[in-house]
């Protein structure tokens, strides 16, 4: 939950990096809540307006993460655009947010696991 609360604590800030853990977590809590609001959607009208502004209320953290988790491997926050692509897009991205960040300083700032 620390690293749900973290995102928000850095809500709109695109520069810095951020490590697989909290790009994962605040993935799977997020995940999580939108499934919990899905199943309830069906049954409450409350809900569905609930789920409606969840989601568009993340829309600014889920970007601003995976533009610092772009950080993190070393690539620009620009590369979140390869995401339009349809399909291999979607496989860059995943394989981006997978991979391991730089070890060290790099040019997005300072290695957040030595921190």
């Amino acid at each position: 939950m620390n690293w749900y609360v973290e995102a928000f604590r850095k809500y709109a800030q695109f520069s810095g990096r951020a490590r697989r853990m909290e790009f994962w977590m605040f993935t799977l809590i997020n995940l999580l809540v939108i499934v919990g609001l899905l199943v309830f959607s069906d049954k409450l009208r409350l809900a569905s307006i609930l789920l409606a502004i969840y989601c568009f209320g993340m829309v600014i953290p889920n970007l601003a993460l995976t533009v610092r988790r772009l950080h993190d491997t070393g690539r620009s926050g620009w590369w979140i655009l390869i995401g339009i692509v349809p399909l291999i897009g979607a496989i860059a991205m995943l394989i981006f947010e997978v991979l391991p960040g730089d070890v060290g300083d790099n040019a997005y700032g300072p290695d957040p696991k030595a921190a």
